[in-house]
């Protein structure tokens, strides 16, 4: 048989999923095992929003839904980009699919061409480099450094321009690192970007997860030219414990967005009628219970800091944002634990689950292999138990 397509085979599986994939199966198996691996809310849906999902399969809200997403639920992400950050966007420059992933895809098979390049700031999440490929683009991964808080400086983005260059993924808040961009930094990246001529893509989907009352600042609330080049991606999944609902969408200009629909019309036809309707109540309705959650993973957040601080061979990196924290094991390269040498992340995590009991992510495949991402979307009682677990792990390693 002729083989399948080289661009296909050339992409790996997620990362984040492998490790929770061994996890699951070890909790089957009985193990008392702890995950702190899939980056998704431990709360619910909240009620109002699933009451909404209810009444539309109640109203027989059932059948094909346009291509582009729903006119009610494009009103309410307009509405909700208003308030939030003072971003005018009209229906037409929204575009709902089922989820994060449709959203960056399509955006990315709008704007690259095969062999154009991507720069990509590393840490980054595992799917933007592989999304890239996807659609025959080149990434440029650009490092960061845990002492520059993993911000891409201007300067750095400026060196890795060429003539190829189309566009850069900007994720702020940062999945894995946790980190958040100010606005005098965004600023200066911003100037590069206009004067290259580059287009951005900004995934702010963690944006309203920000702790220690910082400001958080929508990438293309910078400007009416920053704007007309960005295509700002989010969605429902994050914000409103809403992962498997699978909402989420873009804003950018017209053009922008027909073809991103376009995209859609061909290859996903509408997205679900139930999770739109439950969505349109989650950017529209109350939103005391997002203030709630986040309070929340802020105490989390402060006691994983404080009590991984206090463990000798690794340290944790104080995330301002979202629910993960990378903790640095560059102490640990090259010794042995549990009689494996430990060369990276990956080795770290291998051991740890096995002989820890604990699931972390390994971020080699996010460009960061002397790094592990604790999530603190878990009860505050298995945060604790798997402090407990790292202690006794690398006391009797």
């Amino acid at each position: 048989m002729k083989a399948l397509s080289t661009l296909a085979r050339s992409v790996r599986a997620s990362t984040t999923m492998a490790i929770d994939t061994q996890f699951k199966k070890m909790r089957a198996e009985g193990i008392d095992v702890i995950g702190f691996s899939v980056g998704e809310p431990d709360f619910p849906t909240p009620e109002h929003i699933k009451q909404a999902g209810i009444r539309a399969i109640e109203q027989n809200l059932t059948k094909y839904t346009p291509a582009a997403g729903t006119l009610e639920l494009r009103r309410a992400v307009c509405q909700r980009m208003k308030e939030d950050w003072g971003l005018d966007y009209t229906t037409d420059e929204v575009v709902i699919s089922g989820g994060g992933k449709p959203i960056l895809y399509a955006a990315l098979k709008t704007l690259v061409d095969p062999g154009d390049e991507v720069i990509l700031p590393a840490p980054y999440w595992v799917s933007y480099y592989e999304l890239i490929k996807m659609v025959g683009g080149v990434p440029v991964v650009v490092e960061t450094t845990e002492a520059d808080g993993f911000n891409l400086t201007p300067d750095h983005l400026r060196a890795a321009i060429t003539p190829k260059t189309k566009a850069i993924i900007l994720n702020n808040p940062s999945n894995p690192t946790g980190m958040i961009y100010s606005r005098a930094h965004l600023e200066a990246i911003a100037q590069v970007i206009v004067e290259e001529d580059l287009y951005v893509i900004a995934d702010e989907m963690y944006s309203k997860l920000v702790f220690d009352g910082q400001e958080f600042v929508s990438f293309p609330s910078l400007g009416e030219e920053v704007k007309a080049r960005t295509i700002l991606a989010n969605g429902a999944s994050k914000t409103y414990a809403m992962t498997g609902w699978r909402i989420g969408f873009a804003c950018a200009s017209q053009e922008i967005i027909k073809v991103m629909s376009n995209y859609f019309s061909h290859s996903l036809s509408g997205t679900c009628s139930i999770a739109q309707a439950a969505s349109v109540e989650a950017f529209s309705g109350s939103q005391a219970e997002v203030e709630t959650m986040r309070q929340t993973f802020e105490e989390r957040r402060n006691y994983l800091y404080e009590r991984m601080n206090r463990i000798e061979g690794v340290h944790p990196v104080h995330s301002q944002a979202t629910f993960y924290m990378l903790m640095n094991i560059e102490e640990l390269i090259g010794k042995t634990l549990y009689g494996v040498t430990i060369r990276d992340a990956d080795d770290f995590a291998q051991v740890f689950l096995k002989e820890g009991l604990v699931a972390l992510v390994p971020c080699t495949g996010f460009g960061a292999p002397h790094y592990l991402r604790w999530s603190f979307a878990v009860s505050m009682e298995n945060i604790k138990a798997g402090m407990d677990r790292l202690e006794k792990f690398l006391a009797e390693g």
